[in-house]
């Protein structure tokens, strides 16, 4: 999956499996700006 957020430089190829390996996740999270802590508080919501 690509993901593009208007207005931002970056964009995201997320792997569209059922799971991502964690060095695969830390690597996305970080691509995206955010803090694991950050993107731990979001996806909790």
């Amino acid at each position: 999956m690509i993901l593009v957020k208007d207005g931002h430089m970056a964009t995201l190829s997320v792997p569209d499996h059922r799971e991502i390996a964690i060095g695969t996740l830390r690597s996305l999270i970080r691509s995206s700006g955010l803090t694991v802590e950050e993107f731990v508080a979001l996806a909790g919501k």
